[in-house]
């Protein structure tokens, strides 16, 4: 068990290496990583005590480091990963993890051997909305679930279907491994493991070999389905999701920014039926998901427990995704790393 202050390198110095790296407590960072120096130093020039490297073997080889957050493209997040729990290094790995299911399961594999501890960055489970709403189906207030509804999609900017997210061998996919993971993994989170896998991605608007919507339809063994519409053609950044259960139905609305104000609204089913009990949260503070993220997976490696959403998490998300590109006609990357 580790008792003393962890000591982290990030991996990948973008828009999402630098808010996990606003997470970290004063001199937690010790390496901030990039291809680009420029990137890399302007990170590490945030957080004193960093150093800025290119080469992220350098922060594996150190033992002062106990572990790697790895906020790369899609691509390099597998054989990154792979290379720093081979290293014996915990990670914290940005969704989707890997390209596809097969990569991460050899993370998977290498990590028990290792005996590290592996987070998939799903941080969307620690965004206030949705720990309220946990919080209200662990109480039972909802009765037994039947089914959930999600919706979540951007409009892209110009150029979007130029940029790396359209590049399948950079990201895997299009919307559905992009933001679509995210919406499977609360889906899971809330009515647990889905045999039954259908639905289909298309490309509907965007001048891209990858998809820019997804419609998936999951269902649990007993019966209870998840429909979710995954899209890069909503005009209007969304987020809405709904859980439906026998006494009432709970609607998480918005992320915050461009999403809108986040809430999380409660409809109390009553016994002579009619309009609901409303009862409604709203978070107007902003996002603190990245810092309640990075205190889970210090938990984590402290107490030895298994992360969850973990690998076995990660590895059935991307199961799902690459069932329903198949289907559809689109290439899953290959599982060599």
């Amino acid at each position: 068990m580790t008792t003393s202050p962890l000591q982290f390198a990030i991996i990948g110095c973008g828009l999402i290496g630098r808010k996990r790296a606003a997470s970290l407590a004063p001199g937690q960072l010790r390496y901030a990583c990039d291809l680009d120096a420029t990137r890399a130093a302007d990170l590490a020039q945030a957080h004193a005590g960093a150093t800025a490297i290119t080469d992220f073997q350098q922060a594996l080889a150190d033992p002062a480091v106990n572990a790697v957050i790895v906020a790369t493209l899609n691509g390099a997040l597998a054989p990154i990963a792979l290379a720093a729990v081979q290293a014996g290094k915990h990670a914290l790995v940005e969704k989707p993890g890997a390209l596809n299911a097969a990569q991460l399961r050899t993370v998977r594999a290498a990590a028990d051997e290792a005996g590290v501890r592996v987070r998939i960055g799903y941080n969307h489970r620690f965004h206030p909305a949705l720990q309220k709403t946990r919080e209200l189906l662990e109480s039972g207030v909802l009765g037994p679930m039947m089914f959930l509804r999600g919706r979540y999609g951007h409009g892209g900017r110009k150029g979007y279907d130029r940029e790396w997210r359209a590049d399948p061998k950079l990201s895997g996919g299009g919307e559905l491994i992009d933001q679509g993971v995210h919406l499977i993994d609360l889906a899971g989170w809330f009515l647990g493991e889905f045999p039954a896998v259908t639905g289909h991605a298309t490309t509907s608007f965007w001048d891209m070999p990858v998809d820019d919507n997804a419609f998936l339809s999951l269902r649990t063994a007993t019966g209870q389905t998840a429909w979710l519409h995954v899209s890069c053609t909503e005009w209007k950044n969304l987020f809405s999701l709904e859980l439906y259960g026998r006494d009432g139905k709970v609607a998480i609305d918005g992320l915050g920014g461009s999403y809108g104000p986040e809430k999380c609204t409660w409809y109390k089913m009553l016994p002579q039926m009619g309009p609901p009990e409303t009862t409604v949260w709203e978070f107007p503070a902003g996002d603190n998901s990245w810092k309640l993220e990075l205190a889970a997976f210090e938990e984590d490696i402290r107490t030895g427990r298994t992360p969850s959403p973990g690998l076995r998490e990660g590895v059935r998300t991307l199961e799902i995704v690459e069932e329903i590109y198949r289907t559809s006609g689109y290439p899953v990357s290959p599982a060599s790393l």
